[in-house]
Order: C-alpha cells, then structure tokens, then sequence
C-alpha cells in the first residue's frame, strides 16, 4: 500500500479546529466547565449543583449564600481566570444562582 501525502494525526485535529470555529467554542466551553473545580478548589465544588454555559453565559447553582456572596465580588477575576484557562474569550459574564 502506497502512502500518499502522509500527516500526523496532530497537524489534522489542529487544521480541524482552526477551520470549524463551533467545535474550538464548545471544546473551550468545556474546558471552562472543567476549570471551574480546579480554580476554585473542592472546597467551593462541594456547594456547587449545577454548571452550564449558554450563549457565553456561565450559571451556577450554589448551595450557600456566604459562598455567592464571595464569588459575586470577584467576578471579574474569575471571568479572567477561566477564560485564561479556555484559550478563548468564552464566558462574558456569570449568573449564581
């Protein structure tokens, strides 16, 4: 079997997503979702019940209101953080619920 125009499994996966711009949005999306527990720690991921990202909103569900009150001074920061942590500009603002 004759090889034609061989590439290594990297270089197609990157050219992939530099073309499909919603597959490197939803890869990012979850990367912020995973990120959310290594930032914040396992102390905060205890409180937290539910993570979901919709049109660049991040929303939380928690459990303890001393807790939100904490998150919701440095929101700016945490925004920053996990967009950092994406690679992309993804989340543009949080809702704690």
């Amino acid at each position: 079997m004759i090889k034609r125009n061989a590439r290594d499994l990297g270089s197609i996966l990157k050219e992939l997503m530099e073309e499909n711009t919603l597959l490197k949005s939803r890869i990012a999306e979850n990367r912020v979702l995973r990120a959310w527990k290594e930032i914040l720690g396992e102390g905060v991921s205890k409180y937290t019940s539910n993570l979901y990202i919709k049109r660049g909103v991040l929303f939380v569900h928690l459990n303890s209101s001393v807790l939100r009150a904490e998150l919701m001074m440095n929101k700016k920061g945490l925004i920053e953080k996990l967009n950092e942590y994406a690679e992309m500009d993804i989340i543009r603002d949080i809702v704690m619920r």
